[in-house]
């Protein structure tokens, strides 16, 4: 999976923003093919940019879970 890199985050709210008005000036201008076209590339980008709102910051503590011997029942 591609994970988007966190220092572009600006550049993709500024991706989403310019988006959102190029659907409101297709739907203002009657273009409904492009309108619809504009939302799935808006899907897009809000996607991603909630990949890294999701993404835990960089150098925190991982969660590696408590090992455990095998073939040894744990009860």
């Amino acid at each position: 999976m591609l994970r988007p890199d966190p220092h572009q985050r600006p550049r993709l709210v500024e991706i989403r923003d310019n988006l959102l008005a190029r659907i409101a000036e297709a739907e203002r201008e009657g273009w409904l093919g492009e309108a619809e076209g504009l939302r799935v590339s808006l899907a897009g980008a809000q996607d991603k940019l909630s990949q890294l709102d999701r993404r835990p910051p960089a150098g925190g503590p991982v969660g590696l879970g408590t090992p455990r011997r095998r073939g040894v029942d744990p009860s």
